[in-house]
């Protein structure tokens, strides 16, 4: 049951980095070269810049800065799908009505 609790809050925390990366990359669009002075987009940036660092950790040095974004929003994608499977793998190993 603890394996399932862990799994779930984990999840949430992915899918709030997710969500926060959508909403960042719509007020890049809409923002503009203004949106750094925009205090929604400094609020989701201070929520997705642990995101962002390990996407420049994991990726090559001659990957560009402006494609880091990307990389960030797959990374947190797939997390979040391996913990949707071991959310399922949980619910049938343990035989709980997830």
């Amino acid at each position: 049951m603890i394996e399932y609790k862990i799994v779930i809050i984990l999840r949430a925390v992915v899918e709030v980095a997710g969500y926060a990366l959508i909403g960042q990359g719509i007020l890049f669009l809409f923002a503009g070269a203004s949106r750094h002075k925009n205090f929604a987009y400094q609020l989701l940036a201070a929520v997705t810049r642990p995101a962002f660092r390990v996407a420049r950790i994991v990726t090559p040095r001659f990957v560009r800065d402006e494609h880091i974004g990307l990389v960030a929003f797959f990374l947190v994608f797939w997390l979040w799908v391996a913990l949707t499977l071991a959310k399922r793998y949980v619910c049938v190993t343990r035989n709980l009505a997830c």
